[in-house]
């Protein structure tokens, strides 16, 4: 079975996965519902990132990839979820996707899938989700970093930093994470 592309893929998601996870394991439970301005909480970003994942990783390849049973605009409603209903969103969302790309091989990628009934080949599919997820996930870091202020741990080269790191960088490849579990 062919998986030199797919891999790579899969390595890029699970590599944000990390960072997300990461990132939110630095924030207090109550901060995962605080809002920046008019922006989205993180509570609110995972919900949105697990249904967009849900929606276009169930049956992949044979179903338009925006469900009918999804409803998007939900997703973005405040809601009262304890930090680890958030957890397990954010592991369902992950589920259904790296599910899908396991029963992929390369020889699908030219293959056909549609979202809201537009054609895309599996790879363009796949690039779009990859850049949709990274972009929230980006969203996450961005708010746990403002709760943490000076006292975030930095997820990639720290300032000042950079010497070091390109004498041993570790964190070029993705590895497999262990389970998110929020702060408590």
């Amino acid at each position: 079975m062919n998986r030199t592309v797919l891999e790579l893929v899969e390595a890029e998601y699970r590599r944000y996965r990390i960072v997300g996870e990461l990132a939110m394991r630095q924030v207090e439970p109550e901060e995962l519902h605080e809002r920046s301005g008019r922006g989205n909480s993180i509570a609110t970003i995972v919900w949105h990132l697990a249904g967009n994942l849900e929606s276009r990783f169930t049956d992949f390849l044979t179903t338009d990839g925006e469900k009918q049973w999804r409803d998007r605009d939900a997703e973005f409603e405040p809601r009262d979820a304890s930090d680890r209903e958030v957890a397990q969103r954010w592991e369902q969302g992950w589920g259904v996707l790296f599910g899908a790309l396991w029963g992929l091989t390369d020889e699908d990628l030219p293959a056909r899938v549609t979202i809201r009934g537009v054609p895309f080949r599996v790879d363009e599919a796949l690039l779009r989700s990859l850049a949709h997820t990274a972009y929230h996930v980006g969203q996450i870091v961005l708010l746990a970093r403002a709760f943490r202020g000076d006292d975030w741990e930095y997820l990639s080269i720290p300032p000042g930093g950079s010497e070091a790191y390109n004498a041993n960088p570790v964190r070029e490849k993705s590895s497999v994470p262990g389970s998110f579990h929020p702060r408590s």
